[in-house]
C-alpha cells in the first residue's frame, strides 16, 4: 500500500495545529506539528517530508528565516501562512521559494486543496515521461534536463531550481516565443487566476531571472510584454 505523505504543520498557534492535524490525517495525510523553529528544526532532523505548512508569524525565529534555511536543506514543497493584508511577507517568502500561499483566516478544505495541488505538481514532475518530453531541452546556451529536473548553465554546471522555479521555467520553455499572461502562467503552475494585487509570478519571474543571469532591467531572455505577460525569447531544441 503507498505510504501517505508526510506533512510538517509549524503554527505557534495550538488550536491551528491541532485543527489541522486532525482534518490532515483525516484526510490520509501524515501530519508532525511543530511550534516554532526550534521544534521544527528537530522535526527536520527526525524525519522525511513530502510538503511544509509554514506560519510567517512565528515567536522567535521568523516564519521567513526558517523557510530561507529550509531552503538551504531541501527544496520541499512550502505552503506559506500569513495575516491578512501582509503582501510584503508573503513576496518575500515566494522570493524564497515557497510554491503558494495562503491568507489567515482560511478554510481548511482550501488549504487542503492547495497542499493537493502542490503534490500533484510535484508527482507529476517525477513521474516518468514520454521518451521525447524527457530529452534535454537547449536554449541560448542553457540546458534543461527533465528526467532529472535540473537547469545547466552554459559551463554546464548545475544551477539549483525551487519546485516552482522548475515549473515556471518549463511552463515558458514550452511555449517559447508566445507571449505568457500572469493569469496564464497562474492556471499553468496553481491553476487557479491571479487577483488584481497578485504579485506571486512577478516574484518568481524576477527570481527566474536571476538565476539565468538575465538582468531584470534589460532582460533578454524572459521579456517583459507591457500589458501582455512574459515571453522567453529564444530557439528551444530538444536534443
Amino acid at each position: 500500500m503507498e505510504q501517505p505523505a508526510h506533512i510538517l504543520v509549524i503554527d505557534d498557534d495550538r488550536e491551528i495545529r491541532e485543527l489541522l492535524a486532525r482534518f490532515l490525517e483525516k484526510n490520509r495525510f501524515r501530519v508532525t506539528v511543530a511550534r516554532d523553529g526550534r521544534e521544527a528544526r528537530r522535526a527536520w532532523a527526525a524525519g522525511h517530508y513530502h510538503l511544509v505548512v509554514l506560519d510567517l508569524m512565528l515567536p522567535g525565529e521568523s516564519g521567513l528565516d526558517l523557510a530561507r534555511w529550509l531552503r538551504t536543506q531541501s527544496n520541499v514543497p512550502i505552503v506559506m501562512l500569513t495575516a491578512m493584508g501582509e503582501e510584503t511577507d508573503r513576496i518575500i517568502g515566494l522570493e524564497l521559494g515557497a510554491d503558494d500561499y495562503l491568507a489567515k483566516p482560511f478554510n481548511p478544505r482550501e488549504l487542503l486543496a492547495r497542499i493537493r495541488a502542490v503534490l500533484r505538481r510535484a508527482g507529476e514532475a517525477t513521474e516518468k515521461r514520454p521518451d521525447q518530453a524527457s530529452r534535454p531541452v537547449r536554449f541560448a546556451g542553457w540546458t534543461l534536463e527533465p528526467a532529472r529536473r535540473r537547469l545547466l548553465n552554459p559551463d554546464q554546471v548545475e544551477v539549483p531550481l525551487t519546485g516552482g522555479e522548475y515549473d515556471l521555467l518549463v511552463a515558458l520553455v514550452d511555449r517559447a516565443n508566445r507571449v505568457l499572461t500572469r493569469d496564464m502562467l497562474l492556471d499553468l503552475l496553481r491553476g487557479r487566476q491571479a487577483g488584481p494585487f497578485d504579485r506571486a509570478i512577478d516574484v518568481a519571474i524576477s527570481r527566474l531571472r536571476r538565476k539565468l543571469d538575465d538582468d531584470g532591467r534589460h532582460a533578454q531572455l524572459i521579456k517583459t510584454v507591457r500589458g501582455g505577460g512574459y515571453v522567453l525569447a529564444a530557439t528551444v531544441e530538444r536534443t
